[in-house]
């Protein structure tokens, strides 16, 4: 499915059910943009945006000409000229089954969402439709990622997670605790926590199997939260 194929975004909602709001927590200071639609502000946990999805760092595009665009690494590069280290106010709506915030942000004022949608370097997630006329603004426009053909970001991360590698196995049997590396930082998963089935460990990539929690919190990783 490509954009270009898509009169209205229609796209797949991640998320789990609606969490629990969190309208209560409150994060301000400089911005640090992890890509499209993630960011940490004053030094917080990673945020996610909410209701917006945008392409994975790993993502390609397709240009008119037929050229391979890598159009994730293309909108990281761009968000982050435009909004490091400018000072943002992020709301948490809704915490994510990752323990993620999802928040909503401004930027001198305006709204980070909406610009980002608007400006075509992020979409709209179909059950939000937040900024449904800001996206319809982008296509009529040919802005941004709605002038390329793209995969939805939701089905490139399947594609992706169906072709991932092989895991490296543990070097001891006894070594249990899965160090994993994410856009939420050095985390270990010990068995029976709700994402340790799911998670991958590559070796090749920096992650690493401990054989004790001591271990892991000494080489800089920090436990799930459940």
């Amino acid at each position: 499915m490509y954009l270009r194929h898509i009169a209205i975004s229609t796209f797949v909602v991640l998320l789990s059910a609606p969490a629990m709001a969190r309208a209560d927590l409150v994060f301000s200071g400089p911005v640090v943009m992890s890509d499209g639609d993630s960011l940490r502000v004053g030094g917080s946990q990673n945020l996610r945006l909410i209701g917006i999805d945008a392409p994975e760092l790993d993502q390609a595009c397709t240009l008119d000409t037929g050229a391979t665009f890598d159009c994730g690494a293309w909108v990281a590069k761009t968000v982050r000229k435009a909004f490091n280290g400018r000072e943002a106010i992020c709301t948490a709506q809704q915490i994510d089954r990752y323990d993620r915030p999802l928040v909503t942000c401004t930027i001198g004022g305006e709204d980070l969402g909406a610009r980002l949608v608007r400006e075509g370097l992020a979409l709209t997630y179909r059950d939000s439709q937040i900024y449904a006329a800001e996206e319809k603004a982008a296509i009529l426009a040919d802005r941004g990622l709605w002038s390329m053909e793209m995969k939805d970001p939701s089905e490139h991360r399947r594609a992706r997670a169906t072709n991932r590698p092989a895991q490296s196995p543990a070097p001891n049997p006894a070594c249990t605790i899965k160090g994993n590396i994410s856009s939420n930082g050095r985390i270990y998963h010990r068995p029976g926590d709700e994402n340790y089935a799911r998670t991958n460990i590559r070796v090749d990539r920096g992650e690493r199997w401990f054989c004790s929690e001591a271990e892991a919190r000494a080489a800089g990783w920090r436990g799930a939260r459940r």
